[in-house]
């Protein structure tokens, strides 16, 4: 039998800590919008915090799939850029303090995984699992962005609005792994799936970032500095909105989810979001009149 504990390393100087909340995301699984990547990083870019714990990465990742970046200078190599999946303390705007868990999803031993999670939530004596991550949908970026809650027990979810979803079966993530199996443990875990534009879901969009983050202190009273975040929203969508002025085909488009939108939030359409009543552009051939406009951001 494998220890769990053997998968990560805690700092000698560990804090002892009260109650605290984590807040994870693992890049490699589905995140439109880069929403949780974005938020995270933002959280680690604006505080200041520091490493508790480390993961064993040479066990859980396939460097195979995903080949770290190696500097070749001239003659000789001299340097890697070794992947790091850690857990980081940070204090909010109040002062609480709180953890961010971070990295590239692991690609193996999820289940040993998942037990040495659950033996640092004991050890550092968390209150509250919380991830968010991005999903695609069919809605226009003119509206307020929804979100999918979800709950390792329903009273978490304080009342709020049925999920667009029924029951269904979607590939796993280690994420979504960690929410059940700890949940099943008796430790509080919470979720928040961003519904982020499907024709904006391979670009950077900070929007749903900051809906993420706003969902995160409705739910856990944590007050994050959102100033930089919503800058950066502001201009993506000011680019985005250049971008719709200039082709007639795009604002068209635009135009067909916005009343499709309306339609479902009078009530007056009772059919999930996700289906299409009318012809609608797929997401790849919206995200064809956006190649000028990643394109852009790509350069800066």
């Amino acid at each position: 039998m494998f220890d769990p504990k053997d998968l990560y390393e805690l700092a000698d100087d560990a804090p002892e800590l009260a109650d605290p909340v984590l807040l994870y995301h693992f890049d490699g699984f589905v995140d439109a919008g880069s929403a949780g990547r974005l938020a995270l990083g933002h959280l680690l870019a604006e505080l200041e915090h520091r490493v508790v714990a480390t993961f064993d990465v040479d066990r859980l990742l396939d460097y195979r799939s995903r080949r770290p970046i190696m500097t070749f200078d001239t003659d000789r190599w001299v340097e890697c850029e070794s992947p790091e999946l850690a857990v980081h303390v940070a204090k909010d705007a109040t002062g609480t303090q709180f953890l961010v868990m971070s990295g590239p999803e692991p690609d193996r031993e999820w289940e040993l995984f998942a037990k040495a999670v659950a033996a640092l939530v004991e050890r550092l004596k968390v209150s509250r699992l919380v991830t968010l991550h991005g999903i695609p949908m069919a809605v226009p970026h003119t509206r307020p962005l929804g979100i999918t809650m979800h709950a390792s027990r329903p009273e978490l979810l304080n009342n709020a609005q049925s999920s667009v979803f029924g029951r269904v079966q979607v590939p796993g993530s280690a994420a979504a792994l960690l929410e059940l199996r700890l949940g099943a443990q008796g430790h509080d875990a919470l979720g928040y799936a961003v519904h982020v534009p499907h024709y904006l879901s391979q670009a950077e969009y900070p929007t749903a970032a900051v809906s993420g983050l706003e969902a995160v202190t409705r739910g856990t009273g944590l007050v994050f500095p959102m100033d930089a975040l919503r800058e950066a929203a502001r201009r993506t969508t000011t680019e985005i909105e250049e971008q719709i002025r200039a082709s007639s085909e795009l604002s068209t488009a635009i135009t067909g989810l916005e009343q499709q939108y309306d339609a479902f939030a009078a009530g007056s359409e009772r059919e999930n979001l996700m289906a299409e009543t009318t012809p609608m552009p797929t997401g790849d051939e919206l995200a064809a009149q956006f190649e000028r406009f990643l394109a852009e951001r790509d350069d800066e």
